[in-house]
């Protein structure tokens, strides 16, 4: 059964943030806040947890679009080429919000990850999350819940996400509600920005 973790975004509590990376660095999987929708992450240096997170979302590992989710820019080069300033620049404006942006993968990527020329990375302004990320040491593989709800796409209520994921997740935070709209993602893979979502964040960073 899946713990439900009260922590307040305005002053994370440290002690419950510690046992949540202690999950991850056993291989666990955890349901999180953003500053868009509420998501499924684990440690990227996982594999066995990543294959976790295929099987919730019934995928073949290989064939996963899992984004990488960090708490600042440092890791960048660990996933993605060597990019230009004005690429960069848009990156700055952008991070920490609610974007996710597609960039050329390096050539050793994670195994997971083995088969993709793009990676999406996402930096949320989030506390909670960043803070997690930060202890960690390693980047969360993220993939957004969705609900079964023909009106509305993402629940939004973490308590109602404990109840559904409790058997299938190691830890559900409750960080408050969630929105219902997801990150706006823009592919910088060529260089010139092509939106391929308008979500929650603006275009005017671009």
């Amino acid at each position: 059964m899946a713990k439900l973790v009260r922590i307040y975004p305005e002053n994370p509590n440290e002690k419950e943030i510690l046992k949540i990376v202690e999950v991850l660095k056993n291989g666990g999987v955890i349901i999180y806040p953003s500053d868009t929708v509420y998501a499924l992450g684990c440690d990227i240096t996982n594999y066995k947890a990543m294959e976790r997170v295929a099987k919730i979302k019934n995928i073949k590992l290989e064939k996963n679009t899992f984004s990488i989710v960090c708490n600042d820019l440092s890791h960048l080069s660990d996933y993605v080429k060597p990019i230009d300033t004005s690429t960069f620049k848009i990156l700055k404006r952008a991070f920490p919000g609610p974007y996710t942006f597609v960039l050329p993968a390096i050539n050793n990527m994670p195994k997971a990850f083995k088969k993709r020329k793009t990676v999406g990375i996402r930096v949320p302004d989030n506390s909670i999350t960043r803070r997690i990320i930060e202890l960690l040491g390693n980047p969360l593989v993220s993939s957004s819940i969705y609900d079964e709800d023909e009106v509305i796409e993402y629940t939004t209520d973490p308590e109602l996400i404990h109840e559904k994921w409790d058997d299938i997740v190691d830890v559900v935070i409750d960080g408050g509600y969630g929105d219902n709209v997801a990150s706006t993602v823009i592919d910088l893979s060529e260089g010139e920005p092509i939106v391929l979502r308008e979500g929650k964040g603006s275009l005017d960073i671009l």
